[in-house]
């Protein structure tokens, strides 16, 4: 089975400008997830999908492979991450004449995953029942059963689920999704590119709160940091 890891770093940034390739710990970003998929003996080849030259040198010096920069077109701040993996991942068969059976999706913004989360990932997609896409998420303590409720037309609010539970235990079991890891086969990554993410079966790994910072802001990059600050340095 070839495994490929995929990253998708857009230059542009509205939260944080130049999140993808600033300091963290000492190190661009982005070069914490490559350095990730390169540890990890069951990733082949990482490729990094950017439309910024100077993220395409770091990638590269970092390790991983940048075929080409991404077509303006792909690169809008409401561009769909899926059509862009696709994108690469046809280029890539193009070129190679190979197929690509597996892809590790990772999003530069989480640099907090460890190996064993993404051992539990391949472990699930391995099953007897893989499914097509396998997502990582974490409890955030809202539940849309319970403690979220949304807008009316009239203006008030009530449960946005269901009637209600008297307790968070009664209330059936929900998780927010983090970014850090996607495991796509590739026929499923095919569909859900054409037809959205939900098109195609899909099974989670739940990792913990503290693994789960998706840097945005200047507030989420320095919880990273407090958060990188209790690991030794590689």
């Amino acid at each position: 089975m070839r495994t490929i890891a995929t990253i998708c770093a857009r230059g542009g940034s509205k939260g944080l400008p130049g999140k993808n390739i600033r300091p963290l710990r000492g190190r661009p970003l982005i070069v914490h997830s490559i350095e990730f998929a390169l540890a990890h003996a069951a990733i082949e080849a990482v490729y990094v999908s950017t439309d910024d030259p100077e993220i395409a040198r770091i990638a590269r010096q970092a390790g991983a492979e940048v075929p080409y920069l991404r077509p303006p077109e792909l690169a809008r701040d409401d561009t769909p991450k899926l059509p862009v993996i696709e994108h690469l991942l046809r280029h890539l068969e193009h070129e190679t004449g190979g197929s690509i059976e597996r892809i590790v999706d990772l999003q530069p913004t989480s640099p907090l995953r460890i190996a064993q989360d993404l051992d539990a990932c391949l472990l699930r997609a391995d099953a007897a029942d893989s499914p097509g896409l396998v997502l990582t998420a974490y409890d955030s303590g809202c539940n849309p059963y319970f403690n979220l409720v949304e807008a009316q037309p009239d203006g008030s609010v009530r449960i946005s689920k269901g009637g209600g539970t008297a307790t968070r235990q009664s209330a059936p079991a929900v998780w927010t999704l983090n970014g850090s890891i996607y495991v796509w086969r590739r026929a499923a990554l095919a569909h859900a590119a054409a037809h959205g993410m939900w098109s195609v079966r899909a099974a989670v790994h739940v990792m913990p709160a503290s693994r789960s910072v998706d840097i945005d802001t200047a507030e989420d990059f320095a919880a990273a940091e407090r958060a990188l600050a209790q690991e030794p340095l590689p």
